[in-house]
């Protein structure tokens, strides 16, 4: 389980999992998840989670997420193969979730790839501005792990001595992202562009009213903030 959650101190993760089914299975938390997101979507969205438009969007969501080939992507696969909701605001939620592990799991083939372990695969994210080092706190790692993990990429050119980004570490994580988008490329290829143009449409306002609520962090270990 541990290996599954790559940037995830694995002593963290041992700690919450198993232990974690004790308070509730594991079909309780998914159906609790399903009714979190139907009740926030159409609070976001009101009468538009009737709207053709997005029962449009929802099914080439669908045919994207089903086309994404979820082998040696465990999270990807595990979302995968889940019954779909009939809600189309469902259905493009959890067709977002495959696709999003689909990346995911990808970028951390290309960490592999790259010689970046899970602790400098952080530490390099936040020397190059990707978020400041404090939110990267919720991946549990040790001051002295993080020390650690600095001072083996400054050794290895990545990192100046006192922790900033090098010119090897920015084009070394820009490498990464093209790595990875290519990794996550082959169910956008296989849909076609005219289908993900109509998607990029439908989706917009759906997108925008997500962002309107000024609930998404602008600040995650995702990186958004830099967009």
């Amino acid at each position: 389980m541990a290996a599954t959650f790559y940037s995830f101190d694995p002593g963290m993760v041992r700690e919450h999992v198993p232990a974690v089914w004790a308070v509730a299975a594991p079909e309780a938390v998914l159906e609790a998840r399903r009714r979190a997101v139907d009740t926030a979507l159409r609070a976001v969205l009101g009468e538009r989670v009737d709207d053709p438009g997005l029962a449009e969007a929802a099914d080439i969501a669908r045919r994207l997420a089903e086309a994404a080939d979820t082998s040696g992507r465990p999270l990807a696969a595990a979302n995968a193969a889940l019954d779909w909701p009939a809600e189309p605001h469902l259905v493009l939620w959890q067709a977002a979730t495959v696709l999003r592990e689909h990346r995911g799991d990808g970028h951390v083939a290309a960490l592999l790839t790259a010689g970046l372990d899970p602790v400098e695969a952080l530490v390099s994210f936040a020397a190059v501005g990707a978020a400041p080092v404090e939110v990267f706190a919720s991946r549990g790692w040790s001051e002295q792990a993080w020390a650690d993990a600095v001072e083996r990429l400054v050794a290895r050119g990545w990192l100046k001595p006192d922790g900033t980004a090098t010119e090897t570490a920015e084009a070394g994580r820009a490498s990464l992202e093209r790595v990875t988008d290519e990794l996550a490329a082959g169910p956008y290829r296989a849909v076609g562009a005219e289908a993900l143009g109509r998607l990029a449409t439908l989706a917009a306002p759906v997108t925008m009213a997500v962002v309107g609520t000024g609930m998404l962090p602008m600040r995650s270990t995702l990186g958004l903030g830099r967009q």
